[in-house]
C-alpha cells in the first residue's frame, strides 16, 4: 500500500517507525489513516527482522486529535459509518497481537480515539507539554471505542472523571494515573524514545512472542484460568532454542546470540 496519510521505515536495528503525518489535519483518525495504520502494523508484524513498533507523529503539538469529526457528522449512510468504525477494534487488537513490542511516543497532544491508540501501545513515553483526554462529550459524542482501553488502564473512578467531564490533562498528571510510563522534557523525547525501542530490539524474538501473546490473552480471564494458561506459556518458552541460549549465556558470562526460535 502507497501511505499518504502516515510514514513507515523499517531500521537496521531491527526498530519500525509509523508516523502520523497529516498535519491538516491534526492527525485525525478517519478510515484511510486507520486503513493505513493497519496494513503498516501488519507489515512490522510480518516482518522478522523488525523486533519493536515506535508509533508517533510529525506534527509538533498534535499527536492526534482522535477520530474525524468530518467523517462523524457526514451524510454516509448509518450502516457505512457502523463498518467503518469496525478499523478501531481491528486495530486495537492487531497492535495487542503484534508478538512485539510497541512504544507511543506522544510528542505532542493525545485525545479522544487516539487516546486508545496509545493505550494499545505496550509503553508510552510523552514529552512533558503534551496533554492527554477524552474530549468527546464536549461535542455531544462519547468515547465508546476507546473505553475498554481506558478502564484497563486507569483506576475506574479517574476514568468515570475523564469520561464524563472530558477535561485535558497534563503528561504529569497522565503519568500520574498510569496512562504514560515517563514523561521527558520535549528535546529528550527522540533519545529516549530510540533508546527504548533499541533495547526492546535487542531482546529474544522468540520469548518477545510468547510474552506478549501471554500478556494480551491473559488479561481478561478468570484468575485461575490465567495462572493455567500461563503455566502452559511457560511450558512452550522452555522449549525454545532462545531459552536455552538465554541461560547458557548467562552461565557463560556473554552476550546472547537469538535466533528467533
Amino acid at each position: 500500500m502507497a501511505y499518504v496519510k502516515i510514514r513507515y521505515e523499517a531500521a537496521d536495528s531491527g526498530v519500525a517507525a509509523i508516523t502520523l503525518d497529516d498535519p491538516d489535519t491534526r492527525n485525525a483518525l478517519g478510515d484511510e489513516t486507520l486503513d493505513e495504520l493497519i496494513d503498516a502494523f501488519e507489515s512490522a508484524r510480518d516482518d522478522d527482522s523488525v523486533r519493536c513498533v515506535v508509533l508517533t507523529s510529525s506534527h509538533d503539538k498534535v499527536f492526534s486529535a482522535g477520530g474525524d469529526l468530518d467523517q462523524f457528522g457526514s451524510a454516509e449512510p448509518l450502516v457505512h459509518k457502523h463498518a467503518g468504525t469496525a478499523r478501531f477494534p481491528r486495530l486495537f487488537a492487531l497492535i495487542g497481537e503484534l508478538g512485539k513490542p510497541s512504544i507511543c511516543a506522544a510528542n505532542g497532544h493525545v485525545l479522544a480515539g487516539a487516546l486508545g491508540l496509545a493505550l494499545a501501545c505496550d509503553l508510552v513515553l510523552a514529552k512533558e507539554d503534551a496533554a492527554f483526554g477524552t474530549p468527546e462529550i464536549n461535542v455531544g459524542l462519547f468515547p465508546f471505542m476507546i473505553m475498554a482501553l481506558l478502564y484497563r488502564n486507569v483506576s475506574r473512578k479517574k476514568t468515570n472523571e475523564m469520561l464524563l467531564l472530558g477535561e485535558r490533562m497534563t503528561a504529569q498528571e497522565a503519568f500520574d494515573v498510569g496512562i504514560v510510563n515517563k514523561v521527558v522534557p520535549a528535546a529528550e523525547l527522540e533519545g529516549t524514545v530510540r533508546a527504548w525501542a533499541e533495547r526492546l530490539a535487542a531482546k529474544s524474538p522468540a520469548m518477545m512472542r510468547l510474552g506478549k501473546d501471554a500478556m494480551f490473552r491473559q488479561m481478561d480471564m478468570p484468575f485461575l484460568d490465567a495462572l493455567e494458561y500461563l503455566r502452559h506459556s511457560l511450558t512452550l518458552a522452555l522449549s525454545t532454542e532462545d531459552a536455552r541460549e538465554g541461560v547458557q549465556a548467562f552461565l557463560d558470562k556473554r552476550e546472547a546470540q537469538w535466533s528467533g526460535r
